[in-house]
């Protein structure tokens, strides 16, 4: 890390704390030629590997868009979609990994979009899973509503 002031390449860092809920780390450093005190921010990356082969930024938002899509139409709140978004990063960052594909992205979405909006669910497993027939429709509206029965059935226990 230069100092901003004199461009030293060395300094010392003199208190750290973390910041953003423990996403990154605030760093107080002091030049060792100037003396002069300055704040840097580290933070870990989390890239996502496209399909083509590029490589970006894990971004909360293009899961959020990505999720709207699937929502268009249902009774799902802003909120409920970052909510989401915010769970899909945590799982992801709890891999351990600093690249993930763009599929696992999509796949990671799954299981908190089906809690959230079953329709959207279907609408969105429906890409990521890629369904070819009407068979793979009726599979996945299967599972669901045996999941559906088995919470009602715990219920009146």
């Amino acid at each position: 890390m230069h100092c901003p002031f004199c461009r030293n390449a060395d300094s010392r860092v003199v208190d750290s704390r973390t910041a953003e809920d423990g996403a990154s780390i605030r760093r107080r450093r002091q030049c060792t030629a100037c003396g002069r005190r300055f704040t840097t921010m580290e933070a870990t990356s989390l890239s996502v590997i496209k399909r083509s082969g590029v490589t970006e930024e894990f971004s909360r938002s293009k899961v959020i868009s990505g999720v709207r899509k699937a929502c268009q139409g249902r009774p799902v709140e802003e909120d409920d979609l970052a909510k989401l978004a915010q769970t899909v990063e945590e799982a992801i960052r709890a891999r351990g990994v600093a690249e993930i594909d763009a599929d696992e992205v999509g796949l990671t979405i799954l299981s908190p979009l089906r809690e959230l909006d079953q329709v959207a669910y279907l609408r969105f497993a429906s890409v990521y899973q890629g369904f070819e027939s009407l068979e793979d429709f009726e599979e996945a509206i299967e599972s669901l509503r045996a999941e559906r029965d088995g919470r009602a059935a715990e219920k009146e226990f």
